[in-house]
């Protein structure tokens, strides 16, 4: 594990961004396959991916020595979060349209950030504030959520994003005794044994294409969390958690370099917002590191 000495915004951030793209993909992965498997299949299905390139890094980086477990409550509760926020935001994606999905789940960095001071006890300062809420404000006037998404159902996105926000601080709170490695596949067989509970209530037949969709997303959602765990061990919570809005960052450009869509001027304003906020954090951190 590394040392505070060693741990680095800068790396800290560039990992969130990372993770943020694999997940993005991941995502219009599930939404596809939610039109012909159960939420708890998707879910317990693809955790038998992630545990792939999860016991490939374990493998390069210390066996299963590093999978000892210091802090079993702290462990157990980050599982618990991570299949709680997994199957909301699965079912967000399948249920509403996925521009409004999107947009209620961006609350989560808010969570995390008015969270990280009674949890934490980290700083956070009214530049910050006032940054995660001008991200956030850009992410409305990109997706613009239709008056449609003011249903029962927009519980569900929101729910999860306080899931995502709880796990992510547990995360941070519990990196500083238990290696990403630990973390990583115990909250994995957590995903699995909670998907694989679901069985009973009727799974769907598998096609060639599901099995693709299944590994492609499983992969990629354990990448992106060791990515994301790794952030959290490099910076604040609430430093890095509001660069998750690069994520419609990657969904622009993977939507004119794939289907061909062009942002309009309200993808444009806000992307503009997005990155504003995101660039005045780093300037921030950037500035109270080098003092």
């Amino acid at each position: 594990m590394e040392s505070p000495a060693s741990a680095s915004p800068l790396r800290g951030i560039a990992y969130m961004v990372l993770a943020l793209l694999l997940l993005t993909l991941s995502d219009a992965a599930t939404k596809w396959l939610g039109a012909s498997l159960p939420v708890g299949q998707i879910i317990g299905l693809r955790a038998v991916f992630i545990f792939i390139p999860t016991l490939l890094i374990v493998r390069r980086s210390g066996g299963l020595a590093t999978l000892r477990v210091y802090d079993m409550r702290g462990v157990a509760m980050r599982a618990v979060l991570y299949v709680g926020s997994t199957a909301l935001i699965a079912t967000a994606m399948i249920l509403l349209p996925l521009a409004d999905a999107e947009t209620m789940l961006f609350a989560g960095p808010l969570f995390v950030t008015a969270l990280a001071t009674p949890m934490l006890g980290e700083r956070v300062g009214w530049r910050r504030w006032a940054a995660v809420a001008t991200g956030f404000a850009g992410v409305v006037i990109m997706l613009r959520p239709t008056p449609d998404a003011i249903q029962p159902l927009a519980i569900v996105p929101l729910v999860g994003a306080l899931f995502s926000a709880l796990r992510d601080i547990t995360t941070r709170r519990i990196a500083a005794t238990e290696t990403t490695n630990a973390i990583m596949f115990w909250s994995a067989t957590a995903l699995l044994v909670g998907g694989t509970l679901t069985a009973p209530f009727g799974w769907a037949p598998l096609r060639a294409v599901d099995v693709a969709l299944l590994a492609a997303s499983g992969t990629l959602v354990g990448l992106a969390h060791y990515f994301m765990i790794e952030a959290y061990r490099q910076a604040e919570a609430a430093v890095v958690s509001p660069f998750k809005y690069t994520a419609i960052v990657w969904a622009v450009l993977l939507g004119y370099l794939v289907w061909g869509t062009a942002p309009d001027a309200f993808i444009l304003a806000g992307g503009a917002l997005v990155i504003a906020s995101g660039l005045y954090i780093l300037h921030r951190e950037t500035r109270r590191g080098s003092q």
